[in-house]
């Protein structure tokens, strides 16, 4: 970091922000374009600086890493075969957005104007999309869908990878159509993702609005220190205990409101060590109830994938050994001195939305094409190069939820998202599943596919419910542990205020009622850009 303030921190400033993933790195920006107020963020993690956070490839080591990612695990999931599986999430400013795929989407409308039938009205598609406008700075430049001069970066990818057509040939061959623009209002079809980068390098969070805001005066920056409880007191949130480093712990206070932006499994986490939570619970691991809120840490939702793989004899697509590295180090030149080539690739590359039956009304399944054997996580290295499809159900039924492990704050939380406890949700997975190998097989793909990584390819459906017991996974999309919602169950209103305690907000994606049907970044950001609106208005 550059300025001796950010380390520095005030203890006492009008706006404590803690979290500086997607949410907080809004947030913190938005804020403090008021001077006459001082806003504090407090991040857990590093800096956000990294060069494996700025290469866009560098997302093959940060996904399983250790050095950026928190590195979550599951409890045993009963209808996965009881595995632990595993639940990656950004550490550091920018947080999730400094290691993900980068891929912009929004979700469907449908989804917005679902949340505006539940009560929350200023959530309909058509309330959000100006702000997803003003947050875009998209390459393709400005129409009445997109936005141009917004902070975040989104480009098409600066490598056109010839694979990805082939892919979309097979596509079009099954009967799905190609679309250029997956953001527009209409979401169904094939086609190459935007990503969120400027430049040929990752436009995470903290870059878009974070890193730009840092010469302001009254923004300061607290890294490396974790939150251990919210201070409350007469019905209040005034501040919160947070320890940096291994130093002792220290009373940061705000005077107008706590802003918590941990995230889905940190954010209720945080809310229970602090006394607000289930009280039973809250009892049972020997914490006072300050508020009873029977919600904080329910409705866990999240995006359950299943991905297969073949080998291929291509030499453009992305591989693991002696050729791979030599094939990226070749490379090195083109990204250094122009900022082009297979490095600025997300190895995501294309993919899309497509319906499991014709009379759906919305996409139900996700689609993702990796350009490389990308399969648990990268955290299983396969020999030579392949290609990725991955499928998932976009609306699940299941619902999970995060408890405390127990009450010592550096302690992960019980991660419970209970996959396919709905047995709709099985069902819906398996037609993805199908439907995604329907296209993999198409003849237009022969000449790429190799021997299958895992199952055959004339595999049954019984077969491949139980690869998908045995391999499915998350796609890094937990939401709705802090639901939003007008009724007395739900933990914050519409406003993102948490209900029974003044001047404490959660702003993250864990506010969500229901789960968007895409990838999640860029709607958490868009949600922070709304509630700083209503923060500095005084709502």
């Amino acid at each position: 970091m550059t300025r001796q303030n950010i380390l520095q921190a005030e203890h006492c400033v009008d706006y404590l922000i803690i979290g500086g993933g997607s949410a907080g790195c809004v947030l913190a920006a938005r804020l403090s374009e008021d001077p006459d107020c001082r806003v504090l963020l407090i991040e857990a993690g590093g800096g956000g600086r990294s060069p494996l956070i700025q290469i866009p490839l560098g997302t093959a080591a940060t996904v399983p890493g250790y050095a950026h990612n928190w590195n979550f695990s599951t409890t045993p999931q009963p209808h996965l075969k009881h595995r632990q599986t595993f639940q990656p999430r950004g550490r550091g400013l920018g947080g999730s957005s400094a290691i993900n795929a980068m891929i912009y989407t929004r979700g469907h409308p449908q989804d917005y104007d679902h949340w505006a039938s539940l009560g929350l009205t200023d959530f309909s598609w058509e309330q959000m999309l100006p702000w997803f406008i003003k947050n875009e700075g998209n390459q393709r430049g400005a129409s009445d869908a997109h936005g141009r001069d917004g902070p975040l970066g989104v480009d098409d990818i600066r490598y056109h990878n010839p694979v990805v057509d082939v892919f979309h040939q097979a596509a079009a061959g099954a009967g799905y159509r190609l679309n250029s623009d997956f953001n527009q209002g209409d979401q169904e079809g094939i086609g190459r993702y935007q990503v969120t980068q400027r430049e040929g390098l990752r436009c995470s969070a903290a870059r878009a609005y974070l890193f730009p805001a840092l010469s302001r005066p009254n923004l300061s920056v607290l890294t490396n220190s974790h939150a251990f409880r919210l201070a409350l007191s007469g019905g209040r949130a005034s501040g919160a205990w947070v320890q940096t480093g291994n130093g002792p712990q220290r009373l940061f206070s705000a005077r107008r409101e706590v802003i918590l932006c941990a995230g889905a499994f940190q954010s209720p986490q945080l809310l229970m060590l602090s006394g607000i939570g289930p009280g039973d619970h809250l009892q049972s691991q020997g914490i006072e109830t300050q508020v009873h809120s029977p919600g904080v840490g329910q409705n866990l939702q999240d995006h359950l994938d299943y991905i297969s793989a073949w080998r291929s004899p291509s030499p453009h697509l992305i591989g693991y050994g002696l050729t791979g590295i030599a094939r990226v180090a070749a490379a090195l030149p083109n990204f250094l001195f122009r900022r082009r080539g297979i490095i600025t690739s997300n190895v995501a590359e294309s993919g899309g939305f497509v319906k499991s039956s014709s009379d759906l009304t919305q996409p139900d399944i996700q689609l993702h094409f990796l350009v490389a054997l990308a399969d648990d996580h990268n955290r299983t290295l396969h020999y030579g190069q392949g290609f990725s499809l991955h499928a998932c159900a976009l609306q699940p039924h299941s619902r999970g939820e995060i408890r405390l492990a127990n009450p010592h704050p550096l302690t992960p939380p019980l991660i419970n998202p209970r996959y396919l406890s709905d047995e709709r949700d099985l069902a819906t997975l398996l037609a993805g599943v199908k439907l995604s190998r329907k296209i993999a097989l198409r003849p237009e793909l022969s000449a790429l596919r190799g021997k299958p990584l895992y199952i055959d390819d004339n595999a049954s459906d019984a077969a491949l419910i139980e690869s998908i017991k045995t391999r499915a996974d998350t796609i890094y999309h937990p939401v709705g542990t802090c639901r939003m919602g007008v009724d007395d169950s739900a933990v914050v209103d519409a406003r993102f205020r948490v209900k029974g305690v003044a001047g404490l907000r959660v702003v993250d994606a864990s506010v969500m009622p229901t789960l968007i049907s895409g990838n999640t970044n860029a709607p958490t950001q868009v949600l922070a850009e709304r509630a700083a609106d209503w923060i500095r208005h005084g709502e």
